[in-house]
C-alpha cells in the first residue's frame, strides 16, 4: 500500500475516532505509561511511507478488521470480563454469580452439568452420580428461574454454554425473564448452540445433525424477529482445541463452522445483513502468547473477507468476527498447580493484545475441580490487574506492525485458507456445508485432531516441549490444594424438588403442550413458540427433548478403528 493510501486511512480513523469522542464512547482514563508519558491511541507506519503489507494490517475500525473492531479499542469499551460459573443446584450457583458482580465481572457466563447438556432430568437413572458436579443442574424454567434470581436479565448479559438441549434451555432463559418481567425483546446475551463442533471434539449432542440443524435455523429466525440483540450462535473453537487440535485446526475448524452457519440462515431466506450480527465465537488462548495473538487477528481478517466476497455482507457489522475467549484449560497441570495462574495470565494477556470482546480466566484449580471461591477470586483479579495496571488497553492493537506478529498471522490465515479448501472439496465443492456434514460422517474432523494430539503429547513426552513441573523443574515444596467438592446431597435435594415441582404441576396441560410441540416439529413451522408453551407449563428439560428424541431418533457415532 502506498504512502498516500496509508494517510487516507489514517484520516478515516481519525473521523472515527472523533466522532467516538464526541458521542462520549470514549473513557474518562489516565491513558499514560507508568512513567506519565502519554501514548497515542493507535500507532501505524511514519507519515509519508509506504507498507506493501498495510492493505492487510490496515486501521482499527475498517475492514479487514486485523487491527479490531472499532477505532477507539479498549479506550472505548473494554472487554467484558465475563466469569464462567456453575456448580450444583441453581441458588448455589445464584450465589457465585452475585459474588462474581459484586466483585467487578461484567456478565455471566453459565457451565451446566452433565445431565443437562445430554438433555436429560436430574432423576433420570443415567443422571445418577453426576448432578451439579461439572456445572449446574437445570431442569426446568423454575431452576432457570432461581439461577438468576435478584439478577436483572435486562441489563445482564448472560452466556450459557450448552449446545445438543440449547433451544429449550434458551426457552427456559426466556421465560425466566417473563417472569422477571423483562420483555424478551430487551434481551442480550449469547446461546452457544454450535452443534457442529460437538460432533467435531466435545461429542454432546442428541439426535443426528439435520433435525439439530432445523432447530438452530428456528432459533435464528426467532431471534432475528423477537430478541434482536440477542445472539442465537457462538460458534466454539474452544472445545475443538482442548480436544487436541493446532491453532491453525482451531481457527480453520471454528470459521468453516461458522460459515456453515451462515449457509443455513441464507437457506431460510434471512438476510445476511440483519441476522450476521447475531454470530459470535469462541475461542481458546493457549500458551503460545504470539501464536495466539496471530490466530485471533487472522480470524476477524478472513472472516470478514469470506462474509464481503463469499456471502454478500455489505455492512460492517454482517463482517464483524466478535468473540469471547476463555484461557486454555488443557494448559493447566495438576502438578504444581500454583503456576497455573503465571498459565492463565499470559493467555489472558494474548486475548487481550488479540482484541477479544469478552474474556473468561481459569482459575487455578480447575484442572482438579471446580473453583474455590478463592481461587474464583484470583482469576477475577488477572483480568482487572491486565485492565487496571498494564496499560495494554491504552493504544488499539499495540502490536500491529511487528514484523514477527504479522508474519505469523499470515501464516495462520494461509493455513486456514487450506483446510477450508481441504473442506470444501470433502462436499460438493461450494458449500461449506456438505464439507462439513461429511467430514463428520467419515470421521475426518475427529481423526485431524488426534494425530496433532498425539503429535504434541510425543513432543512433551521426549522433552521437546517442556511444561513447566510435569517434564522440568519438577522439585516442589507445593502441598495439596483443598478444592471444591459437590456433596451428594446435591443430587437428593434436586431430585426432591423435581418431584415435588411434577406433583404441583397441570400434567393434562404439559402433555398437551409437549403434543402440540411434535406436532409443529412434523411441519415446517417454527417450533420455538410451541416449545416456550411446553417450557411455561413447566415441561422439564428431559421430557422436552425425550419428546424430540422420540420424533426424530438419537445420533450414535460409527465406531472407527
Amino acid at each position: 500500500m502506498d504512502a498516500q493510501e496509508i494517510e487516507a486511512g489514517r484520516r478515516r480513523w481519525q473521523e472515527r475516532l472523533d466522532a467516538a469522542v464526541a458521542a462520549g464512547q470514549v473513557r474518562d482514563a489516565d491513558f499514560t505509561t507508568l512513567s506519565g508519558v502519554e501514548v497515542d491511541p493507535v500507532y501505524g507506519p511514519p507519515a509519508g511511507t509506504a507498507d506493501p503489507r498495510f492493505d492487510r494490517i490496515g486501521w482499527p475500525g475498517e475492514y479487514p478488521f486485523t487491527r479490531g473492531l472499532y477505532a477507539t479499542g479498549y479506550r472505548g469499551r473494554t472487554w467484558t470480563i465475563r466469569q464462567f460459573a456453575g456448580f450444583g443446584n441453581a441458588l448455589q450457583t445464584n450465589e457465585r454469580y452475585k459474588m462474581i458482580l459484586r466483585s467487578g465481572g461484567g456478565g455471566l457466563s453459565v457451565a451446566f452439568d452433565m445431565p443437562t447438556l445430554m438433555g436429560r432430568d436430574s432423576d433420570d437413572p443415567r443422571s445418577l452420580g453426576e448432578v451439579g458436579h461439572c456445572g449446574v443442574a437445570i431442569d426446568s424454567a423454575a431452576d432457570m428461574e432461581d439461577l438468576f434470581a435478584g439478577i436483572p436479565l435486562g441489563e445482564v448479559t448472560t452466556s450459557m454454554t450448552i449446545s445438543g438441549p440449547a433451544v429449550p434451555i434458551f426457552c427456559m432463559y426466556v421465560v425466566a425473564a417473563e417472569r422477571q418481567g423483562v420483555a424478551v425483546g430487551d434481551l442480550n446475551g449469547t446461546l452457544q448452540t454450535d452443534i457442529f463442533k460437538e460432533y467435531i471434539a466435545q461429542k454432546e449432542w442428541l439426535f443426528e445433525p439435520e433435525p439439530h440443524l432445523r432447530l438452530i435455523g428456528d432459533l435464528m429466525e426467532y431471534c432475528v424477529q423477537s430478541v434482536p440483540a440477542y445472539k442465537p450462535l457462538s460458534v466454539s473453537g474452544y472445545h475443538i482445541r482442548e480436544a487436541g487440535s493446532t491453532a491453525a485446526q482451531e481457527l480453520a475448524f471454528t470459521l468453516a463452522d461458522g460459515f456453515g452457519y451462515v449457509e443455513l440462515g441464507q437457506s431460510r431466506g434471512l438476510d445476511v445483513d440483519v441476522f450476521a450480527p447475531g454470530l459470535s465465537f469462541f475461542f481458546d488462548a493457549h500458551v503460545d502468547f504470539f501464536e495466539e495473538i496471530a490466530k485471533f487477528r487472522a480470524a476477524r481478517r478472513i472472516w470478514a473477507r469470506w462474509m464481503r466476497d463469499v456471502y454478500g455482507a455489505a455492512t460492517e457489522k454482517a463482517q464483524w468476527l466478535r468473540f469471547h475467549t476463555q484461557t486454555a484449560g488443557v494448559s493447566l497441570t495438576g502438578q504444581q498447580p500454583y503456576n497455573n495462574v503465571v498459565r492463565t495470565a499470559v493467555e489472558a494477556l494474548s486475548a487481550v493484545l488479540g482484541g477479544t470482546n469478552s474474556l473468561h480466566t481459569n482459575a487455578l484449580d480447575e484442572v482438579l475441580a471446580l473453583p474455590t471461591e478463592s481461587a474464583a477470586e484470583i482469576a477475577l483479579r488477572t483480568q482487572q490487574v491486565l485492565l487496571e495496571e498494564t496499560g495494554v488497553a491504552s493504544v488499539a492493537d499495540p502490536l500491529g506492525g511487528s514484523w514477527y506478529v504479522e508474519a505469523l498471522t499470515d501464516r495462520m490465515e494461509a493455513e486456514a485458507e487450506a483446510i477450508f479448501a481441504r473442506i470444501r472439496e470433502l462436499g460438493d465443492g461450494t458449500s461449506m456445508t456438505s464439507g462439513i456434514l461429511r467430514g463428520i460422517e467419515d470421521g475426518w474432523f475427529t481423526g485431524e485432531i488426534a494425530d496433532a494430539a498425539f503429535q504434541h503429547q510425543q513432543r512433551i513426552e521426549k522433552g521437546d516441549k517442556r511444561v513447566v513441573g510435569v517434564n522440568v523443574h519438577t522439585d516442589t515444596i507445593t502441598g495439596e490444594l483443598d478444592i471444591l467438592r459437590v456433596s451428594h446431597e446435591v443430587e437428593h435435594e434436586q431430585r426432591r424438588v423435581l418431584a415435588a415441582r411434577r406433583a404441583e404441576r397441570d400434567d393434562a396441560a404439559v402433555r398437551a403442550a409437549l403434543d402440540r410441540m411434535i406436532e409443529v416439529a412434523r411441519t415446517d413451522a417454527n417450533v420455538i413458540p410451541a416449545m416456550l408453551d411446553a417450557v411455561r407449563a413447566e415441561a422439564t428439560l428431559g421430557e422436552i427433548c425425550d419428546a424430540l428424541r422420540a420424533e426424530w431418533g438419537v445420533y450414535t457415532e460409527p465406531a472407527r478403528f
